[in-house]
């Protein structure tokens, strides 16, 4: 989304528990590197939107590496969406990586993915994968279809995001369809979770970060 005037936040409530947040602390507290959310959302007119922005909120609170930015979507747009940008030399970097909607449930460990992969730049990528991945020339959208109940949505999620962010011409986006029923009936997604390349390559279940490679190099043929 296009950058535009940035509003302001209340302080922030606590979206999660102390305890919840202790246990984030082992994954959270060590980020090398600055990781800024842009939340896009209107908390006053959408519960989702609020709990996103609390979240997001408390996230920022407590983590010193990572800030929070939050903008004003379209009027016609209620649910949350969050950006994840990197910092180089002191300048935001968008890496395309995005959730769609409030991650809850289990894709609370989905968020934790897409922070980590920003802040650690894409080296949890396996060497190989980064050595593939300067062959690719083409632009590549994935979109991962999930819900807060689906366990393996971080598994895939985390390789994913760690794609979008070592290559400029991939874009990650992490779906949350319990919020958009309509994009599982659109992908027949019957299983969770379900991982569209290009809105044509469909992979079922939990995949590994070398059979999605491999699909994304069919995608693009």
């Amino acid at each position: 989304m296009n950058e535009t005037q940035e509003t302001a936040v209340s302080p922030p409530q606590l979206a999660i528990t102390t305890a919840e947040i202790d246990q984030l602390a082992t994954f959270l507290q060590d980020l090398p590197n600055p990781v800024h959310i842009h939340y896009w959302g209107q908390p006053a007119v959408s519960p989702a939107a609020a709990e996103a922005l609390r979240l997001c909120q408390t996230l920022a609170s407590q983590f010193a590496p990572i800030h929070l930015h939050a903008f004003s979507p379209p009027a016609n747009q209620a649910y949350p969406i969050l950006e994840f940008l990197g910092e180089q030399a002191g300048a935001k970097v968008d890496y395309g990586v995005r959730i769609v909607g409030l991650p809850s449930g289990y894709q609370i460990t989905a968020l934790i993915a897409a922070l980590q992969a920003v802040s650690f730049q894409g080296v949890t990528l396996e060497p190989m994968t980064r050595i593939k991945l300067q062959k690719l020339a083409s632009d590549v959208t994935l979109e991962l279809l999930t819900d807060p109940e689906d366990e393996g949505g971080p598994l895939v999620a985390k390789h994913i995001f760690g794609l979008a962010v070592a290559h400029k011409q991939i874009k990650s986006y992490l779906v949350m369809i319990n919020m958009f029923p309509e994009a599982a009936v659109r992908y027949s997604a019957y299983t969770l979770p379900h991982l569209v390349i290009n809105g044509r390559t469909h992979l079922s279940g939990v995949t590994d970060e070398t059979t999605i490679l491999q699909h994304i190099g069919r995608a693009v043929k």
